[in-house]
């Protein structure tokens, strides 16, 4: 069997377009990714396993959040647990390229784990609000519930974008050129990455610097699903044109 290291040399070269991709997905998460599937290949797991430890991961992290007070110790072990799903969210395709055991099946659970993720990490937040905090009005409950439809619109419209693209690049010529990645779009799409979300359950040891920095965040993410929309109407108008 290979060694790690030229496990972890064929990853480096097996990996996805940076295009669009912010700098922690990038530069944190991909490189941890990296690591976790190499692991993952060293115990001859397959692909599909890699996404069910990354939802066992996410899960357990984010049903403590509904079950358990927030606390200091609380937000530490929420925050690894969703940086760890992540990146092995980050794994199992990595895996997959670099053992040619990617398929339509993994695609499909793989986007059913990030599906339950999304919601599930908006709706945990509710019941926390519900139980636990001492929220300044009721009106605070319609927070999570709005940035779950943003999240909820923002990857439907993204997976549609993604898939119709696919279809268009299929029956257009051949020769199109490639857009090259750009450093200060990574850096824009740094407030739209998972990775930084998960960064706000730091802050569940106090109640109002958490509600606030998801509110933040809440912002932001409407104000990217605003842009994303726009822009992904024009890029489908386009190849309709083309």
């Amino acid at each position: 069997m290979e060694s790690t290291g030229a496990v972890l040399r064929e990853l480096r070269g097996a990996q996805k377009s940076a295009k669009g991709v912010s700098l922690y997905s990038r530069y944190l998460n991909r490189p941890a990714g990296r690591i976790f599937a190499a692991g993952a290949f060293r115990l001859g797991m397959t692909p599909n396993q890699v996404t069910l430890v990354s939802a066992a991961f996410t899960f357990a992290a984010l049903a403590s959040v509904a079950l358990v007070r927030p606390g200091w110790g609380l937000a530490v072990l929420v925050y690894l647990g969703l940086a760890v799903g992540f990146a092995l969210d980050s794994a199992d395709g990595q895996l997959a390229r670099l053992t040619g055991r990617g398929g339509p099946d993994g695609e499909w659970l793989d986007h059913v784990v990030d599906c339950a993720k999304m919601i599930l990490v908006h709706t945990v937040v509710l019941i926390s609000f519900h139980r636990y905090f001492g929220l300044p009005a009721d009106g605070w409950l319609l927070l999570p519930l709005g940035f779950l439809f943003v999240a909820v619109l923002t990857f439907c419209a993204g997976l549609l974008r993604e898939q119709l693209g696919k279809a268009a690049a299929r029956s257009a010529p051949a020769g199109a050129a490639s857009v090259p990645v750009s450093p200060l779009r990574a850096v824009a799409l740094l407030p739209a990455d998972y990775g930084v979300f998960c960064l706000v359950f730091l802050l569940l040891g106090d109640e109002a610097a958490f509600r606030t920095g998801y509110a933040v965040l809440a912002a932001v993410h409407a104000l990217f699903l605003v842009a994303f929309l726009v822009k992904w109407f024009r890029e489908l108008r386009a190849l309709r044109a083309d």
